[in-house]
């Protein structure tokens, strides 16, 4: 064999391997930029465009309260009360807790 025809096919796979290299790098690119949500095109929003955008939110939002109506809102004022006798037996039961745990810590340090 004639060391001229190794080296041309030689090129040949060369070149064919560069070919399918570069394909593969495309393919690459393309699934790499669509896999992570990139934006294509566009830079910055202009201020109008983001004021539209604020106010459909706020648009949104209200129609989302307005939709709860006044239950929501009473529900937040309407707290709920502790009787002073009730206050009085939970604090009572608190230091009788603080009082125990003093009287074992004062047992472990002697």
């Amino acid at each position: 064999m004639d060391i001229a025809i190794v080296v041309q096919q030689l090129r040949k796979e060369r070149d064919r391997v560069a070919k399918e290299v570069e394909r593969m790098n495309a393919a690459l690119a393309a699934l790499n930029a669509n896999s992570f949500g990139k934006r294509t095109g566009g830079g910055t929003l202009s201020a109008a465009a983001r004021a539209r955008i604020a106010a459909a939110q706020r648009a949104r939002w209200a129609k989302v309260r307005a939709s709860k109506g006044s239950a929501h809102s009473a529900s937040r004022t309407a707290r709920r009360t502790m009787s002073a006798a009730a206050r009085a037996k939970i604090a009572q039961a608190q230091r009788l807790r603080w009082a125990k745990h003093r009287k074992s810590a004062q047992k472990k340090a002697a």
